[in-house]
């Protein structure tokens, strides 16, 4: 039950992707598209990044003046002495308002290398946000490559039961004139048998297959249509991997994140120094009694218990993990561009081995089928050949879809599997838009109009 359920679940989809018109087949763009459009991985890291920005402004604030207004209201009520008198009750009510005024005036640096410091990680959140624009890329061509796999599969499989079916009449014709033994007709009813369960775990397989297309894409595959050619990559591994080390995300990324190590050691040595820092306040008390008061005070920490030089040697060794993490990342970089070339090589190499083994196995298959007639042949010779063919066909279609998403999987290496670099003529993110809204720290709420069009525009589509 469990293999026919499956069978007409298999069916059913099949079913329903042949219904879309053939005009409209699903095209590898329309699968990147799609996945670039609803990906929830990319929306995710593109809040991370406003979240990044918002630490500019919030570190550019840390530059302007601090202005507090307080009001105060104060009800008292006292007992008083009244010797030789009874004590008297009294009752007071009192308020006042103050408008306070605080600025740094000067700090050694530390809020302009805190500003310098958010601005370097916004640039490192926007090429992680590349980043993840290649794995949602990359994984929707996979999904496409390994349907469309999938499908021709079940068609192989489909014909191998068809081609297993007649041979087995065959058999039981050959049986009932006495050309043949019993035996013959159970080893084709137990190949015919085998070949069901083949084509029953390929209709599996194509079912596994759409839901990684749905999860990619957002939706389920219809009729897809052949891939395009595959885009150009460099001719050599060595021109591969000095684009990689030029262009990669993952290492511009790196590159940004030592900067703001370098940056986070020196706002700790500043953070040894003195603040020079300006209040004025304003006073009113109640029956119009006014105060005003100006204050310039520096601040110097002589004696913390060591932690701000531990926080310094904390930076230092932050620093140093990052400028060897950047040389690793190099290394990995190079490394998996060395390995999509090999698996490239590979894959072309089985494409031509496949290609020659199909031929062989034909011409056995058509052999073995011309003598088994003449009685030369049994019918597991003959059974045995089919299968020959039927595992070259089913490599060479798994090898060429191999190679074909290796492809992409070496543009990804390269850090060139963007939706730019594929010229899919999509609007993309715009990663400036928010961080010039709010770049400045504006003294809004973010549902100020020009923020508030800002966040229209990003929640409204790409």
């Amino acid at each position: 039950m469990g293999v026919i359920r499956k069978s007409l679940l298999v069916m059913a989809a099949l079913a329903a992707g042949a219904a879309a018109p053939l005009a409209q087949a699903e095209t590898l763009s329309d699968a990147l598209i799609a996945a670039y459009r609803n990906s929830n991985l990319l929306e995710e890291n593109r809040a991370l990044l406003r979240a990044a920005d918002e630490d500019v402004a919030s570190a550019v604030a840390a530059l302007r003046p601090v202005i507090n207004f307080a009001l105060q209201s104060t009800y008292r009520n006292a007992e008083v002495a009244n010797f030789p008198f009874p004590n008297v009750t009294t009752d007071s009510l009192s308020t006042a308002a103050n408008l306070s005024f605080e600025l740094t005036l000067f700090d050694f640096g530390r809020n302009a290398l805190a500003v310098d410091a958010a601005k370097e990680t916004v640039l490192a959140t926007r090429e992680s946000l590349v980043g993840v624009e290649q794995q949602v890329l990359l994984a929707a061509v996979q999904a496409y490559v390994q349907t469309r796999l999938a499908q021709e599969i079940v068609a192989l499989r489909e014909s191998n039961v068809r081609v297993i079916t007649q041979e087995l009449r065959a058999a039981k014709d050959r049986f009932e004139v006495g050309e043949i033994t019993r035996t013959d007709v159970a080893v084709a009813e137990s190949r015919l048998a085998a070949a069901r369960a083949d084509l029953a775990a390929a209709q599996g397989d194509l079912l596994v297959a759409r839901e990684s297309y749905k999860a990619a894409t957002g939706a389920y595959p219809g009729n897809l249509a052949l891939p395009p050619p595959a885009p150009g990559i460099a001719k050599t591994l060595d021109e591969a991997q000095a684009v990689a080390l030029r262009s990669h995300p993952i290492l511009r990324q790196a590159q940004h994140q030592v900067t703001v190590a370098d940056l986070t050691v020196e706002r700790a040595a500043a953070a040894m120094k003195p603040t020079l820092t300006a209040q004025a306040v304003l006073g009113m008390q109640q029956g119009g009694l006014e105060s005003e008061s100006v204050t310039l005070s520096l601040n110097q920490t002589l004696y913390a218990g060591g932690s701000l030089s531990a926080l310094y040697r904390q930076a230092l060794a932050g620093r140093d993990a990052t400028r060897a993490g950047l040389h690793q990342t190099a290394v990995t970089v190079a490394q998996n561009v060395g390995n999509a070339w090999s698996n490239l090589l590979v894959s072309s190499a089985s494409i031509m081995a496949t290609e020659l083994q199909i031929a062989a196995a034909q011409t056995a298959y058509d052999g073995m089928r011309e003598e088994a007639k003449v009685g030369s042949r049994t019918t597991l010779d003959v059974l045995d050949a089919e299968q020959e063919l039927l595992n070259a066909r089913a490599a060479k279609l798994s090898a060429e879809a191999t190679h074909y998403a290796g492809v992409y999987l070496m543009l990804q290496a390269m850090g060139l599997l963007t939706v730019e670099h594929l010229g899919l003529g999509i609007p993309t993110y715009d990663v400036t838009a928010y961080y010039n809204a709010v770049k400045s720290a504006p003294a809004t709420s973010s549902q100020g109009r020009k923020l508030d069009r800002v966040l229209q525009a990003i929640g409204g589509g790409n």
